[in-house]
């Protein structure tokens, strides 16, 4: 090879991570608008999205949290932030054809209000999904999700909800 040089630089281009992977941040808040905490959303190098969830002043227990695809809390019920990122895919892991890429594992509050959780989607782009013109929030539900029921595992009311935007 007559240039090793070039070549081993041109392949560490290749491996390298992005310069800037995207990247979201909200703040949560509750239906009677009682700040939360935030979850933020982040692609990795290997393409894969992690999501930080780091709440307090939850109802104790297990909850479903999922990402739905508008950017909007503003309603009462929060329904103003639509569906479950859902793509081409089926709601939970245990259907053949899913999980949605916003489907995320449920969250356990203990006595002290707080839920924390570090939770992989392999199915998510933040760029596509989470900032894309409309934006996507956050929802947390009353009840647990049972990863199977359509379109949204039985989950309950929505008790919580953060609408996303560009973490600087």
């Amino acid at each position: 090879m007559k240039h090793p040089m070039i070549a081993a630089l041109a392949t560490a281009s290749l491996l390298a991570p992005p310069l800037h992977a995207a990247e979201a941040t909200t703040e949560v808040k509750d239906r009677d608008g009682n700040d939360l905490g935030a979850v933020h959303v982040r692609d990795m190098p290997s393409g894969i999205a992690l999501a930080t969830v780091t709440l307090t002043g939850l109802p104790e227990g297990i909850h479903a949290i999922h990402l739905h695809e508008t950017g909007d809390c503003q309603s009462e019920d929060f329904s103003s932030a639509g569906e479950h990122i859902a793509g081409d895919r089926a709601h939970g892991v245990l259907t053949e054809d899913g999980p949605h890429p916003g489907d995320m594992p449920n969250l356990t509050v203990k006595e002290n209000g707080i839920g924390e959780i570090e939770v992989f989607l392999p199915f998510l782009e933040v760029e596509r999904d989470i900032l894309d013109e409309d934006g996507a929030a956050f929802v947390m539900h009353e009840g647990v999700d049972d990863y199977e029921s359509q379109p949204s595992g039985n989950a309950g009311d929505r008790i919580a909800c953060g609408a996303f935007s560009v973490r600087e």
